[in-house]
């Protein structure tokens, strides 16, 4: 089932990203952020209600959305969970009239069977000066591809 995410779930939210990020899945973020930025997320929960997928969408400008924090559960992938989250944020941005989002991934193939297609990272300059300067694998170390959907 998919909500949108509450603050008894911010700790859970908090585990699944870190966790993924020691995989090099996605870049860890701290509690206050996930806090910070709770109505951004949906979760999928499954029969039990335990969440087992996650995904951010954040306003990032005027015309601009991006995805992020894309997590599902190993055992839950290949389950069309991910298609799921991603088609919410992109709803809800559509929703707010932004008709331009993002993401950087290292998942080309995911994203581009959702539609999107690569971008020179250079086009998203708002994103690089906002978020990405200050992540440490910028410039030289980043290992994501930027991606983008224009509706």
């Amino acid at each position: 089932m998919l909500r949108k995410a509450k603050v008894s779930d911010v700790r859970t939210i908090h585990k699944m990203i870190n966790n993924a990020a020691s995989q090099g899945d996605v870049l860890p973020r701290s509690l206050m952020d996930i806090y910070g930025s709770l109505r951004d997320f949906f979760v999928y929960l499954d029969r039990d209600d335990n969440i087992i997928g996650i995904c951010a969408m954040t306003i990032i400008w005027e015309n601009l959305a991006e995805i992020r924090s894309l997590v599902v559960l190993e055992e839950h992938r290949k389950k069309g969970i991910g298609r799921i989250l991603v088609e919410a944020c992109i709803s809800e941005a559509i929703t707010l009239d932004l008709f331009r989002i993002f993401t950087l991934t290292n998942k080309k193939e995911f994203f581009e069977r959702l539609g999107f297609h690569e971008v020179e990272r250079t086009s998203l300059s708002e994103k690089i000066w906002s978020d990405c300067f200050r992540c440490p694998k910028y410039p030289d170390f980043c290992d994501e591809v930027a991606m983008i959907i224009e509706l």
